[in-house]
């Protein structure tokens, strides 16, 4: 049986959750900042209609906020992640196919349901009714047809934010395509849309119309694997969730710039400590480690510096104390004193599965018992909060702590912060 797509996507997502526990907000322009209170990543329908563009840094808008009303909220994940999770439990417990895509997006194969259209709109009403969240779903028999499905059933309120493409004839579909500009589909980004406006690409049915074999000499199989979906032949296959990640990336910029390699050597153990709990959740290994370390790129009158170095492995592992090693290795290469720092990260790269590593004749595998013991920690943490056991090295200064001043309570997972309704 062939498969429906339904792309289900949260309606300015980040927002809405702040709206969803603060009645005061309702009907009132809310933004979102970035860590760190640096720019703004999220707005409400109401800040949108203002013209507050996405992305742009606070401090430029922070007068025009005050003038219009508008409320700035900073970011908080805990309770996004939150209400993504519930979102997600209710996806699938109204379909058995589901594939998450972003925070805020799933995909559903509705193949076998009598009216994938009605079906539709019942997701869109019991996300409503059991969490506030509104979204759009769009339907269609490629995952980029659902996509583009989705932005019209957004975009269009006459049809009450559930679009099917198998419900319209090819030219009324058509029609629709030209009435979007190229950039509108899906993987189509900025510099990618220059160059097909160039080469006389405007539309999304301009796109449609390309020639399969040309597309792919001159941009690559991607594009022409997105030619074919537009025109409704399924190339994208269905992912289940759970699928372990390729790359792990945990990084994160400072507080305050900060010079000190003590502080910048915590920070970096401790995003390494996370990426490795990463690893051994996914049951994986990996034998390579990338190392970020940057200054403020916004800082004009400071020496700007950015650095990536990347630290292979004697083996394949996931023991925190040898990840450690090797990213503390590649920091003392790459650190320079007396310069500001802003931010730094590590990517752990090179994955296969724990159960299937290649032995090195010279190199000694992990040691059974050390990965019990990062399994029994990472238990702890599990059950009893992240950081409740952690290497001495990981201890964080005041410096690298994230500015949140304006962050909403922990609705949903902290006891101290539920929303209380007064009789």
């Amino acid at each position: 049986m062939k498969a429906i797509y339904a792309l289900v996507d949260a309606n300015n997502f980040y927002a809405s959750c702040e709206k969803i526990f603060d009645p005061s907000l309702a009907n009132r322009p809310v933004v979102v900042l970035s860590n760190n209170d640096g720019c703004i990543v999220a707005r409400s329908a109401e800040s949108k209609a203002l013209g507050i563009p996405m992305g742009a840094p606070i401090h430029q808008w922070k007068d025009f906020c005050t003038e219009h009303g508008v409320v700035i909220k900073s970011s908080n994940y805990t309770l996004y992640g939150d209400m993504s999770a519930r979102m997600l439990s209710i996806l699938q417990d109204m379909c058995p196919q589901v594939e998450s895509y972003s925070i805020d997006e799933s995909f559903m194969n509705l193949a076998g349901y009598a009216d994938p259209t009605a079906y539709g709109y019942s997701i869109r009403a019991r996300l409503q009714q059991d969490i506030k969240i509104t979204c759009g779903v769009g339907i269609g028999p490629t995952k980029t047809l659902s996509k583009f499905a989705n932005h019209l059933a957004k975009k269009n309120a006459e049809f009450g934010g559930v679009f099917n493409t198998l419900d319209h004839s090819p030219e009324e579909l058509n029609r629709w395509m030209a009435a979007y500009p190229v950039s509108d589909v899906w993987g189509v980004g900025r510099q990618l849309t220059k160059r097909l406006n160039d080469d006389g690409v405007e539309t999304v049915l301009d796109l449609a119309h390309c020639d399969g074999v040309s597309i792919r000499k001159r941009y690559g199989i991607v594009l022409e694997k997105t030619v074919r979906e537009l025109r409704g032949e399924s190339c994208l296959t269905f992912e289940e969730i759970g699928k372990p990640k390729q790359q792990i990336m945990v990084s994160r910029s400072f507080g305050t710039t900060i010079s000190d390699p003590q502080a910048i050597k915590a920070a970096l153990t401790h995003h390494i400590s996370r990426a490795a709990e990463k690893l051994r959740a996914q049951q994986s290994i990996c034998s390579m480690v990338y190392v970020m370390l940057r200054t403020n790129p916004f800082r004009e009158k400071d020496i700007q510096y950015r650095r990536t170095l990347l630290v292979p492995l004697a083996h394949g592992s996931a023991d925190t104390r040898v990840l450690m090693e090797a990213a503390l290795k590649g920091l003392r290469q790459i650190f320079v004193p007396g310069l500001r720092y802003h931010k730094c990260g590590v990517m752990l790269s090179e994955l296969e599965p724990a159960g299937k590593q290649q032995t090195d004749l010279f190199a000694a595998v992990d040691d059974p018992k050390r990965l019990r013991l990062m399994g029994l920690i990472d238990s702890i943490n599990k059950a009893q909060g992240s950081g409740t056991i952690h290497m001495a090295s990981t201890k964080l200064s005041a410096a690298w702590q994230m500015r949140a001043g304006d962050r909403s309570p922990h609705y949903t997972t902290c006891w101290e912060e539920l929303p209380i309704a007064y009789a």
